[in-house]
């Protein structure tokens, strides 16, 4: 592993439980099958997500994080937007960015190469693979670059500002030299232009 803080692994497997762990999961959680589940719309009760990752309800902060981290595993994205979904009901949530924060990275070392590990503020831990793959966006006025996990269906964690730059340091650049690429289960990441 190269990330000084990671937990002491001997597979990708363990260090996946290790982290699960970590994160407060006794055993990996399947999210519920909000994708199978139509209720009509009830309406915007006032929920967002900041950019942050802090939730929200007119105005006043979750404080509890267990009630974050229900509410996360009922959150879909749709075409027209964020939604809570239950069998029975289905409510707005803005999202100012991503729903997810993206608050580690670690990088395991196997006979097939690198994978690169994320866990999320909320406790969801995905490998960088094809179905989880890394995007990059550049602010078109700073230049300032903004990284993106998928976690699962069309939901998104934003990576801080630590865990990026774990993945600059184990970056490397692609074969014109003009832009840091990252490896992670045999797929290649573009970080960006490497000035």
């Amino acid at each position: 592993m190269s990330n000084p803080d990671a937990p002491k692994a001997d597979t990708l497997s363990d260090l996946i439980a290790t982290l699960q762990a970590e994160a407060g999961l006794g055993k990996p959680r399947s999210p519920p099958p909000v994708h199978l589940w139509n209720p009509a719309c009830c309406g915007d009760i006032g929920l967002e997500i900041r950019r942050d990752g802090s939730w929200w309800q007119d105005g006043v902060r979750f404080s509890r994080e267990a009630l974050v981290r229900l509410f996360s595993s009922i959150l879909r994205r749709d075409e027209d937007g964020y939604y809570l979904v239950t069998p029975h009901e289905k409510v707005v949530i803005r999202v100012e960015d991503a729903p997810f924060v993206g608050v580690r990275a670690d990088r395991s070392m196997n006979e097939n190469g690198p994978a690169i590990v994320v866990t999320t503020n909320v406790g969801d831990v995905v490998v960088v693979d094809d179905e989880h793959p890394l995007r990059v966006l550049h602010d078109p006025a700073t230049g300032e670059p903004s990284t993106y996990v998928r976690i699962r269906g069309g939901l998104e964690a934003r990576l801080a500002r630590p865990p990026y730059y774990d993945l600059v340091s184990w970056s490397e650049p692609d074969g014109e030299g003009r832009d840091l690429v990252i490896r992670s289960c045999g797929r290649t990441f573009s970080l960006g232009p490497s000035e």
